[in-house]
């Protein structure tokens, strides 16, 4: 199937017009005028040519009555000059005392009334730009891709200002064309659109209105003309900076390797520069990342890695050009299927993977060291979308001191990362074609981490699609693509067995263990079908991943041995009623196999969404699954039988540009046959008491009984033999976590901001009925106690005996009960004293305590927590934005 559509995809025809040449839609073009003299970007109208420009006007409603005129007046005009693109706009408003202006830090969404610039400067009708300015000044932007989808992590280096007056508002932009990429010569056609929203008639205002029941956005850009003479320019952006850091941490009784308080000076710089007109280069040496916000505490008791968002600026700029796999369709569903992220930024600068030996102290790096990282995005040529990445990572040691002694131990090698994305758009973005390759390469000094870690993996992939009909309704996706790492026997050998794959498992006839190999080769693909237009939708996949399919060491990527597919649809409504503005129902049916044919998960899903006039809205979802086999909660032994289950989820919040915003997200699980179980609940509320000020507080409590918890696997045990000569010892779990999510946004001006970040997180687990699992392929069990089984005490010690006087030797259970408690949190001070240069002054500090103890008891908790010494870590930056 999946050649067939590559087939199809290369030997689609080209259109006898090419879709940079295709006529716009609905509006006539917007024309550009040159300036004859300066612009003052100060949110004042004053200029001559914001009378002369011909204006853009006749905005209609895309919200909430689709095509109707717009109730405020608005007039856009643009200009330009040989270094910039210039707009202004005067949006009218009869009622100027009820524009809602907020002031927040840049690209923080907040309710207000907004005005938005989108611009597609490579006319490929499908990327571009967006620049946006609320009424209180506040600056957005990002970038645009797939056509409809958009990405805020781009930060350009230009000009906006707002200015409120008796007639409404009115906006200034200043867009400088070095921070666009555009093709040179030709006439100067882009393609544009503007978009207004009125925040108190929740008016959704577009020059050009997208059509609710269809997909499509940059393709259906009006063309912006005029710009006739203009010229990519050779940019050159150079970006240093210069830290102090000051750490306060917990230094535990004679360790020779803290006193307590560190110091640490740092510098570095990055480079942003224009490849032509077509392709940007950004480049780093010694990045620092202090100023990002800290991740927050989880306890993870699974087998599946936590996945952490990507904020580090230099990897989350632009990351969009690095997708791969998703593209062509407006929507992705996925049922049980493991999609792998085949590029996870935070591999690069990770924790160190080795570790040090055992000793009374340790002195090793938190992260490791990027030494240097450059990217290079854009295009090749028309249709040709372009990316390439490359970082090195430095050697990391840890010292280690044990008594009198001390030594020194490799915990990461010198590593490089490489990536490349390149995507062919066929005419008229009917079809599309990618390829997309990632290298990870180690050189070790210590033959003993080579032991640990992969020496080298490669991945390869194809990605594309194609529209079936000529009306662009429906629309096939897909990718493909293999995975090869390599690494020593010993290495290889515990790849097999971790948690992505689980060779090991004795009963799964379709698997071999090779303890000798020294490389492991994969492949997976998936496709989907998609329908994108009118209120019937449908969303329908099937894919699979091989046991030996591995993209973890620059993706992100939980599980093998996968074969999935789902059929899916819906209808939604667009058209306004008497109390709702939109609503839509969908459903589908998925199933998910391993490659010796066992059913790992099969079920119903069906949801409900409803937004109403007033703003409210709210949402179900319920899913039900019958008897399943379960191919991983042995943590890589037998099959065990999973019970049938339903899981259910509702949320509902209130409007958002209320002074106060409130919502309730409640999730619940349960296997009545197992006495399993899991509900949480997290209501929240948002104050917006002044214009500038925005306090969060979202608490959560979370309630799991799992009567069948993974605590250990035993030794080789002959006796064992309903299990394959192990004994998988489980135990019942009662785990009980609140956390809450605290922020303040201060925001003084629209370049001087302070965000404030905490979060206390008190999570406790008690086991109970340890027991074994009495046969493969089944969920019973032998709970130790009963059934001629024994368990006693000794002390805070546990001893099960599966037969008592039988054969089967005793042994020692663990005592995994725990209370684990965190408090961190983060101040960030942030002032862009001019565009693109940056002073920030940050505070984090981590409060944890543990206590080997199930009892949740939260306010003894809490004041344990308070208790606690702190570690704090102060850090100031600044960063000049230099543009020779």
């Amino acid at each position: 199937m999946l050649a067939l559509l590559l087939a199809a995809t290369l030997a689609a025809p080209a259109s006898p017009m090419d879709h940079n040449d295709r006529p716009s839609a609905a509006h006539p073009p917007v024309r550009a005028q040159r300036l004859a003299s300066p612009v003052v970007v100060d949110g004042v109208l004053s200029e001559e040519v914001w009378r002369t420009a011909e204006p853009a006007g006749d905005f209609r409603q895309r919200d909430p009555h689709e095509g109707a005129p717009a109730s405020q007046r608005t007039e856009v005009r643009v200009a330009f000059d040989d270094e910039a693109l210039y707009v202004g706009a005067r949006l009218w408003d009869t009622a100027p005392d009820s524009i809602l202006a907020r002031l927040t830090r840049r690209d923080v969404n907040v309710p207000a009334d907004r005005f938005s610039l989108y611009l597609d400067p490579y006319h490929d009708r499908r990327s571009g730009y967006f620049f946006e300015v609320n009424a209180a000044g506040v600056l957005y932007d990002g970038t645009l891709f797939n056509d409809g989808w958009d990405d805020y992590s781009w930060d350009g280096v230009w000009q906006g200002r707002a200015r409120r007056d008796a007639e409404g508002w009115t906006c200034e932009m200043r867009i400088p064309f070095s921070q666009l990429r555009f093709a040179s010569g030709g006439e100067g056609v882009w393609g544009v659109n503007f978009r207004r929203f009125i925040q108190r008639t929740n008016e959704n205002l577009f020059y050009s209105v997208p059509p609710k029941n269809e997909s499509g956005f940059v393709s259906r850009f009006p063309h912006l003309v005029g710009l006739d003479g203009i010229r990519p320019r050779r940019s050159v952006e150079i970006v240093p900076y210069v830290t102090g850091k000051a750490e306060f941490l917990n230094r535990a009784a004679g360790d020779p390797f803290h006193d307590g308080s560190e110091t640490a000076p740092n510098a570095g710089v990055d480079l942003r520069t224009s490849l032509g007109p077509r392709l940007t280069l950004n480049a780093t040496v010694n990045p620092d990342f202090g100023q990002v916000e800290v991740d927050p505490a989880i306890v993870n008791l699974s087998d599946v890695e936590s996945y952490f968002d990507e904020k580090r600026p230099f990897f989350v700029e632009g990351s969009q050009i690095f997708r791969f796999g998703n593209e062509g369709a407006s929507d992705y569903w996925g049922f049980d299927w493991p999609e792998p992220q085949f590029f996870y930024p935070r591999r690069l600068g990770r924790a160190p993977q080795g570790s040090p030996p055992d000793a009374d102290h340790v002195d090793a790096p938190l992260a490791t060291t990027i030494l240097g990282a450059a990217k290079v995005t854009g295009k090749l040529g028309p249709g040709w979308n372009f990316g390439t990445l490359h970082a090195v990572t430095s050697r990391e040691e840890a010292d280690f001191a044990s008594g009198a002694g001390r030594g020194q131990v490799e915990i990461e090698p010198l590593t490089y990362y490489g990536m490349v994305r390149a995507q062919k758009e066929f005419p008229e973005r009917r079809h599309g074609l990618g390829l997309m390759t990632t290298l990870a390469g180690r050189h070790f000094e210590d033959p003993a981490l080579a032991s640990a870690i992969n020496r080298t993996a490669l991945v390869a992939g194809l990605d594309g699609w194609s529209f079936l009909d000529r009306d662009k309704t429906w629309v096939v996706s897909y990718w493909a693509a293999m995975s090869h790492v390599t690494g020593t026997a010993e290495r290889i050998a515990a790849l097999q067995r971790s948690s992505r794959h689980y060779f090991q498992r004795p009963d799964a006839d379709h698997l071999t263990y090779d303890p000798s190999a020294t490389s492991l080769t994969g492949g997976g693909a998936r496709a989907w079908l998609n329908k994108e237009r009118g209120r019937a939708f449908s969303n329908s996949a099937i894919g699979f991943m091989t046991p030996s399919f591995d993209v973890n060491d620059m993706g992100f990527h939980t599980r093998s041995d996968v074969i999935n597919a789902h059929a899916g649809g819906g209808y939604k409504w667009t058209t306004p009623g008497r109390f709702k503005k939109y609503q839509h129902v969908l459903g589908a049916l998925f199933g998910a196999w391993d490659f010796g044919g066992h059913r790992t998960g099969t079920g119903v899903f069906v949801a409900a969404e409803t937004e109403f006039n007033n703003n409210v809205s709210a949402e179900a979802r319920a899913t039900w699954s019958p008897r399943t086999l379960d191919n991983r909660r042995t943590r890589g032994g037998p099959l065990t039988e999973s019970a049938p289950g339903f899981e259910v989820s509702a949320y509902a919040d209130t409007d958002g540009k209320r002074t106060r915003f409130y919502y309730l997200d409640l999730h619940g699980h349960q296997q009545p046959e197992a006495n399993s179980y899991s509900f949480s609940i997290e209501p929240g509320i948002e104050l917006k008491p002044v214009s500038n000020v925005t306090l969060g507080l979202g608490p959560e409590l979370d309630i799991v009984r799992e009567s069948a918890q993974y605590v250990m696997t035993g030794d080789a045990d002959p006796t064992a033999t309903a299990t394959f000569g192990r004994r998988y010892v489980f135990a019942r779990l009662d785990q009980r976590t609140f956390s809450a999510n605290v922020r303040l946004n201060v925001a003084f001006t629209p370049a001087l901001s302070l965000q404030l970040y905490a979060q206390p997180l008190v999570s406790s687990g008690a086991y109970a009925d340890f027991k074994e699992l009495a046969r493969a392929r089944s969920d019973e069990y032998l709970v130790y106690g009963t059934g001629g089984s024994t368990l006693r005490a000794v002390g805070d010690s546990l001893y099960a005996d599966p037969d008592g006087a039988g054969p089967a030797a005793e042994f020692l259970l663990p005592r995994p009960d725990f209370n684990f408690k965190s408090l961190r949190g983060n101040a960030v001070l942030r002032w862009e004293y001019r565009p693109g240069s940056t002073l920030f002054l940050v505070w984090t500090q981590e409060r944890l305590d543990f206590e080997p103890l199930g009892e949740f008891r939260l306010r003894r908790s809490l004041d344990r927590l308070i208790d606690r010494e702190p570690e704090n870590i102060f850090l100031a930056k600044v960063t000049w934005h230099l543009s020779p």
